[in-house]
């Protein structure tokens, strides 16, 4: 079972990377400004910060088999249609309704999971499920990068539309029956969204998220204006950033029990704010690559970290808490997203990496004061 999920948080990541990976080549084919396709990245985070919460109130009594089979499902068929659109209007109506399934399914597997082991257990299996996303960072976005510059932007949106359909049928097939978490009454969603804790736990999603995505977003077009870099090798880069978001999310899973869930997400975000801190230096290509080392040493772990941290503080709100930090996650990455498109509208791209920084930098600061309160989640 928790292959299936990681497969799936592994397509839903992929899906989400689609964008950045493949931006220039929607900017030409549908003859926008980069700032204009960035668009896709902002407008989608914000529906999927949106969604979230209320998906998690919505769905609550569901099956979690059905849920997830069907989001995964959701995802795919609205991704095919994506490659079907005309115009770069089209293209983003339909983009938004696509995510609607990370919304649903990341969130809902990871409290799914947390409520099927032991607690002993339980942030190494969250952080396991969420290495999806780190495979997706390895394979899924240098395979978008590629894909989209070799065969268009529209054959790396369908590639992620089949992958879908076959995540949908490996859950439905590994999922047992029954699995219901309890529905969060509205005085737990009140405690929930009263709990110190877990909102200021909360907020340093917002923060490091939208941090990393000032650049993230913009990766293809700034790489392309600073090194001239190819789609070959870009896909190279996405690689090998994924290998070591991957390489991040392993050891942050074999050690989060020992060090603790708020030592890790702290470790996160300083190697993250490092990479930003040194970004001037990476002149060349293979200077870049060894520059983003510890951004990705700390880009997935830091998130998985953060769930497992939430969970910790009050696993019988994990359902609420875990759907606010996607919520959170998401609406970092529209602020990131629509924060840089801006700079680059003024002609600013190469401060994007100083505007990261001090996301990243308030991110450490408002960890620091929620570990105080780790202890409990009452305010």
């Amino acid at each position: 079972m928790l292959w299936a999920l990681l497969f799936g948080n592994f397509v839903i990541g992929t899906g989400v990377m689609i964008v950045p990976g493949t931006l220039n080549e929607i900017s030409t084919s549908l003859d926008v400004t980069v700032a204009t396709a960035g668009q896709l990245i902002s407008a989608s985070a914000l529906l999927m910060c949106l969604g979230a919460p209320l998906c998690a109130a919505v769905v609550a009594g569901w099956d979690r088999r059905r849920l997830l089979a069907l989001s995964m499902l959701w995802y795919g068929v609205f991704h095919l249609l994506c490659t079907a659109m005309p115009s770069f209007g089209s293209l983003l109506a339909v983009r938004v309704l696509a995510v609607i399934s990370p919304a649903i399914f990341t969130p809902q597997a990871a409290a799914c999971v947390g409520l099927l082991v032991p607690p002993e257990q339980r942030g190494r299996a969250i952080t396991f499920v969420f290495l999806g996303w780190s495979v997706a960072s390895v394979l899924g976005m240098p395979m978008g990068a590629f894909i989209g510059g070799t065969l268009g932007w529209q054959a790396a949106f369908g590639v992620v539309g089949v992958l879908s359909l076959v995540s949908a049928a490996w859950v439905w097939r590994a999922m047992p029956d029954g699995i219901r978490p309890p529905a969060l009454s509205l005085a737990a969603w009140r405690e929930t969204l009263r709990s110190r804790a877990l909102m200021l736990c909360i907020a340093v999603t917002v923060l490091y998220s939208a941090g990393q995505f000032v650049l993230f977003s913009y990766f293809a077009p700034y790489y392309r204006q600073t090194v001239g870099i190819t789609p070959g090798q870009l896909s190279l880069l996405f690689m090998w950033f994924g290998a070591f978001g991957f390489l991040g999310n392993m050891l942050m899973s074999r050690n989060i029990d020992r060090i603790g869930a708020h030592r890790a997400v702290m470790i996160g975000v300083a190697l993250m704010a490092f990479s930003l801190l040194i970004w001037p230096l990476g002149t060349t290509l293979v200077l870049a690559a060894l520059v983003s080392i510890p951004w990705a040493l700390g880009c997935f772990s830091s998130n998985s970290a953060q769930q497992a941290r939430l969970v910790g503080i009050a696993p019988a709100l994990a359902a609420g808490s875990i759907a606010l930090n996607s919520s959170a996650m998401y609406a970092g990455q529209a602020v990131g997203a629509a924060t840089g498109g801006a700079l680059i509208a003024a002609g600013h791209m190469g401060s994007l990496h100083w505007a990261g920084f001090a996301g990243l930098v308030l991110a450490m600061a408002a960890s620091a004061w929620a570990s105080s309160y780790r202890g409990s989640h009452r305010s």
